[in-house]
C-alpha cells in the first residue's frame, strides 16, 4: 500500500489552518473538504455513529470527520498507522500501528483510544474474523499473518500463522461477511489467499497469483462470492471467486487501479491512480457496465485532476454515500462526499432553432442519455421563458421515446430573445438534469427619432431636445441620455417616461460642451430595441480685453482703444477653462482697404480660465489694429466644445 505524502512545510500549514479551510457541504449534493494529513493509509465509515475515520500514516493519526466531511477528532500518537477495521456493531475500530507493532482499540462511542496491543513486527493489515483480530504482519521477504484474542483476561497474540510463508510482503485483510472466511492480498504483489479461521487458526483453502502486479487494495463482495483486486495491472478491475480464487470477470475501469470499495447492496465503486480519466466508476450489482464515473476536478497548479490515492474509498452502509479521498499536485489532501453516488448520471440536449418567426409555429428535439436505461414514458417538463414571462412559462410536458429523443412544437407569443428550459426530475436509479436553448425570434421596427442634431449653441443655452416614438405593442416608455464631451463627465439618464398621445417626450438641457444624445426604446413583446443618437454642439464662452489704453473712441464704424507707441498693450482672454486648454490669439492690421494677417499664436489658459498676453515692440503708428481670442476644435488642446471666434477688439497707436 503506497503513501502520499507531504512536503513538511505544506503539511504545517493544512494542519494549522484546516479549520479555517474547511468548506461547508450544500445539502443533497457533492462536497469537499480539506483533511488535515499528510498522507492517507486506510479509509473505514461508521454509521451508527455517523463518522468517517482516515488513517494518516507520516503523521500518525486517525483523522475523524462526520458525513458532511466536517473534521470533529484527531486521535494521536499511532506512529505508522495503516489499516482499519470496524467491528460488526461499529462499537470498535481497530487499527494496525506499524511503527508501534500493536493494535490499537478505539471506542467509536467516545472516539477516544481505550486500548493498545503489542502483537509483533510491523503489522500492517487488520480484520476480525472467527472471534479474532486479525493481522498482517513482517519487513519485506517476512510477511505473515497473526492473531489477536481478546476473549479471555489478558490478551493473546500468535504470530506465523502461515507456515508456508507464502508473503513477500505483510498482507492486507478483508473478512467474508457473517462468516470465519478471512481473504489476504500481498500489498504491491499480486498474492491472494484464503483462510478459514473458524478453529482459531488459520487454514489457507485457496491461493492464486493475480496475474497482475502492484496489488493496492481489494474487497469481498457482500455475498462471500467473490473478491474484486485492485492493482497497477492490468488495467482493469480483476474478479475472482472465493471458493478458489479463480478469475470471474472483470470491471473495465481503467489504467492504475488502486482503490475498490463494495457497498452493502453488492455495488462496486472501482477506483484508480488517473490524472486524465475519470477516478472512480461505479458499477450496479450484476452489472459490467459503470453507471456513473467520477472526473475529480484540479485543485493544484498544474494540470490534470486531482487524485485518488490507494485504498481510498469508502461506502456509507445504506450506500446513500460514497466517501472518497483525493490529493492534488501540491500534496493537498482532501474529503469528498458523493451524494446519491448509484443514481446514474443523466443528460439532456435542447436544440432550438436559431432564429424564429414570431406567431408562427417552431419545433424543439432533444435527447435524453443516461448509462442506466430510462424508465417507458419518461415525462420532461418544459418551460418556456421570454420578455412576457420573465419567470417562465410552463409549457405541457413531453414524453421520452424508447430510443431517448424527443420533441415539441410551439408557438412564441413573444418576440426576442426565447429560452426553452427542459428538465427531467430524475428517479431511484437516475439523477435528475435539465439544459437550456435559445431561439431569436423576429420582432417588428418601430421609428424612434430625436432632433436638433449637428446644430451649434452659445455656451450655456438651455435647448430643448425631443425623442419621438411610432408604433409599439406595449411599451411607451422611452430613454433620454447626455454623454457630453470629456472623460471626466460620464454618460447620464437626463429624462426617462412615457411618450405623450403624439408619441413624443422632451427634456431641456443646460449645454456647456458638445454633447452626444441617445434616445432609447428597450422594446417589447413584438417589437425589437432601438437607440438613436444625435450630436449637438456647445461653443466656449470667451472674451477679451486690452489694457494700455489711454482713452477710447468710435472710429470707422467700431470702439478703438488709442495707446502711446512706448506703452506695451495688455491683451487679458476669459474663456471656459479645460485641462490643457489653450485659446489663438489672432491679430490683423488694416491696409490697402482690407484687414491682413499681422501673427497668431497659442497660448495656455490659467486654472481660472485667464490668459494674459503683452504685446511688445516698435509698433508704427496710425495702423489700424484689431485682436480676438480663438478656441479651435482640438488644436486647442481638447475636443469637448465646439470651435468659437472671439469678438475683435480694435486699437491703434499714436506718438
Amino acid at each position: 500500500m503506497r503513501i502520499r505524502t507531504l512536503p513538511a512545510a505544506t503539511a504545517l500549514a493544512v494542519l494549522f489552518s484546516s479549520a479555517a479551510l474547511a468548506v461547508a457541504p450544500a445539502a443533497s449534493a457533492d462536497s469537499t473538504t480539506l483533511l488535515p494529513v499528510a498522507s492517507t493509509g486506510d479509509i473505514v465509515v461508521d454509521g451508527v455513529h455517523q463518522r468517517v475515520f482516515v488513517s494518516d500514516p507520516h503523521n500518525g493519526k486517525i483523522v475523524v470527520t462526520d458525513f458532511s466531511g466536517t473534521v470533529v477528532k484527531q486521535l494521536t500518537d499511532l506512529p505508522g498507522v495503516q489499516s482499519l477495521e470496524l467491528s460488526a456493531d461499529s462499537g470498535t475500530l481497530y487499527a494496525a500501528v506499524r511503527d508501534a507493532d500493536a493494535i490499537a482499540v478505539v471506542d467509536t462511542a467516545t472516539e477516544t483510544e481505550s486500548a493498545r496491543h503489542p502483537v509483533g513486527d510491523a503489522p500492517v493489515g487488520v480484520a476480525v474474523a472467527g472471534g479474532k483480530v486479525w493481522f498482517g504482519y513482517g519487513a519485506s521477504a517476512a510477511g505473515n499473518l497473526g492473531s489477536l484474542d481478546l476473549s479471555g483476561e489478558q490478551p493473546v497474540v500468535t504470530l506465523d500463522q502461515d507456515t508456508t510463508r507464502l508473503w513477500y510482503n505483510a498482507p492486507a485483510l478483508h473478512t467474508v461477511p457473517g462468516t470465519d472466511t478471512l481473504v489476504a492480498g500481498e500489498n504491491g504483489g499480486s498474492n491472494v489467499a484464503v483462510y478459514d479461521v473458524s478453529s482459531g487458526t488459520a487454514s489457507r483453502t485457496a491461493t492464486a497469483a493475480t496475474g497482475g502486479s502492484n496489488m493496492q487494495d481489494f474487497a469481498v463482495t457482500p455475498d462471500g462470492q467473490r473478491v474484486v483486486v485492485a492493482g497497477g495491472a492490468p488495467y482493469h478491475h480483476q474478479v475472482f471467486k472465493t471458493s478458489d480464487l479463480t478469475p470471474d470477470g472483470t470491471y473495465a475501469s481503467d489504467a492504475y487501479p488502486n482503490s475498490v470499495a463494495i457497498a452493502s447492496d453488492g455495488t462496486v465503486a472501482a477506483g484508480i491512480d488517473g490524472i486524465y480519466e475519470p477516478d472512480v466508476y461505479v458499477y450496479k450489482p450484476g452489472g459490467t457496465t459503470s453507471v456513473r464515473e467520477y472526473d475529480f476536478p484540479n485543485t493544484g497548479g498544474s494540470g490534470g485532476g486531482d487524485e485518488l490515492p490507494d485504498a481510498g474509498l469508502a461506502w456509507a452502509p445504506d450506500a446513500s454515500r460514497l466517501f472518497a479521498l483525493t490529493y492534488n499536485d501540491e500534496g493537498v489532501y482532501s474529503l469528498r462526499v458523493l451524494d446519491a453516488p448509484t443514481k446514474a448520471a443523466t443528460e439532456i440536449t435542447v436544440n432550438a432553432p436559431a432564429t424564429a418567426t414570431r406567431a408562427k409555429q417552431l419545433t424543439v428535439k432533444g435527447e435524453v442519455t443516461s448509462k442506466a436505461a430510462l424508465p417507458a414514458g419518461t415525462k420532461l417538463t418544459v418551460t418556456r421563458t421570454d420578455v412576457e414571462s420573465p419567470s417562465g412559462k410552463a409549457l405541457a410536458p413531453v414524453t421520452v421515446a424508447a430510443d431517448g429523443t424527443y420533441s415539441f412544437a410551439d408557438t412564441p407569443p413573444a418576440g426576442g430573445k426565447v429560452t426553452y428550459t427542459v428538465r427531467y426530475a430524475g428517479d431511484a436509479e437516475h439523477h435528475a438534469a435539465s439544459a437550456a436553448d435559445t431561439v431569436e425570434v423576429s420582432r417588428a421596427t418601430t421609428t424612434l427619432t430625436l432632433d436638433k442634431n449637428r446644430k451649434v449653441y452659445a455656451y450655456g443655452a438651455d435647448v430643448k431636445f425631443t425623442a419621438h416614438l411610432g408604433k409599439t405593442y406595449k411599451n411607451r416608455k422611452v430613454e433620454i441620455w447626455a454623454d457630453p464631451y470629456g472623460s471626466d463627465k460620464p454618460n447620464r439618464l437626463v429624462k426617462s417616461g412615457t411618450v405623450n398621445s403624439s408619441g413624443n417626450l422632451s427634456v431641456t438641457i443646460d449645454l456647456k460642451r458638445d454633447t452626444k444624445l441617445s434616445a432609447k426604446f428597450t422594446g417589447d413583446a413584438r417589437y425589437k430595441a432601438k437607440t438613436v443618437t444625435n450630436t449637438v454642439y456647445t461653443k466656449v464662452r470667451v472674451s477679451t480685453t486690452i489694457k494700455g489704453h489711454y482713452t477710447t473712441k468710435s472710429a470707422w464704424n467700431q470702439k478703438y482703444h488709442y495707446i502711446r507707441k512706448s506703452k506695451d498693450p495688455v491683451f487679458t482672454t476669459t474663456m471656459t477653462y479645460y485641462p490643457k486648454r489653450e485659446q489663438r490669439l489672432q491679430l490683423q492690421a488694416y491696409y490697402q482697404g482690407a484687414w491682413r494677417d499681422a501673427g497668431s499664436q497659442y497660448f495656455p489658459l490659467g486654472s481660472a480660465g485667464v490668459s494674459q498676453i503683452t504685446l511688445t515692440g516698435t509698433p508704427t503708428t496710425g495702423i489700424r489694429f484689431r485682436v480676438r481670442s480663438e478656441y479651435h476644435d482640438t488644436t486647442s488642446g481638447d475636443n469637448v466644445n465646439a470651435t468659437t471666434y472671439g469678438g475683435w477688439k480694435y486699437f491703434i497707436f499714436t506718438e
